[in-house]
């Protein structure tokens, strides 16, 4: 049986009067994270443990920020995007992740957190673990100035899957809604 880790991380600063997204929850909080896309980190580094464990790049790789096609763009979308592709030789076995951030209590929001990312990535929510932390008033992210994440993914490799040669991390097509 082959099984391969990948490990993500991520972090965004927080700023006044944006939205705060995580595990692609829409959390009430004075401030949001800054990034090109909805800056969900957690859902980020999700997204980047899965694709390190399949050796298919990272989310700057696939989704990068210079892409005006990205700009605002659903993390939860860019997380289903990358499991369809890993779930191309590989079963997502688990996804475990933490998410750091000093303000606001992120517990009461876990279960929904856990929900949303596990549909997106298209596994059991049992498959996948959604843990809070805090700063302990200690760097970036324990004065609020950020919100940081990380996650591992484990997965099996699918006996008689093609080779990795069969998709290439730059050939991404996100799709994207269409304006009304």
């Amino acid at each position: 049986m082959d099984i391969r880790v990948g490990v993500g991380w991520d972090i965004h600063r927080l700023e006044r009067g944006l939205p705060l997204v995580l595990g692609g929850v829409e959390i009430p909080h004075t401030h949001g994270l800054r990034g090109h896309s909805d800056a969900d980190a957690l859902t980020h580094a999700a997204v980047d443990a899965l694709l390190g464990a399949a050796s298919l790049g990272d989310i700057g790789t696939l989704f990068p920020d210079t892409d005006p096609a990205y700009e605002g763009a659903d993390s939860l979308e860019l997380l289903k995007e990358a499991a369809r592709r890993v779930r191309k030789r590989f079963a997502i076995m688990h996804i475990d992740s933490t998410v750091k951030a000093q303000m606001p209590l992120l517990r009461p929001h876990i279960p929904k957190m856990r929900k949303r990312m596990a549909e997106a990535a298209g596994i059991e929510i049992e498959r996948m673990s959604v843990k809070a932390k805090t700063g302990e008033r200690v760097g970036p992210v324990g004065r609020g100035e950020a919100i940081e994440a990380e996650a591992a993914a484990t997965l099996r490799l699918i006996e008689g899957a093609p080779s990795a040669s069969n998709d290439s991390p730059s050939s991404t097509s996100f799709p994207r809604e269409q304006e009304s």
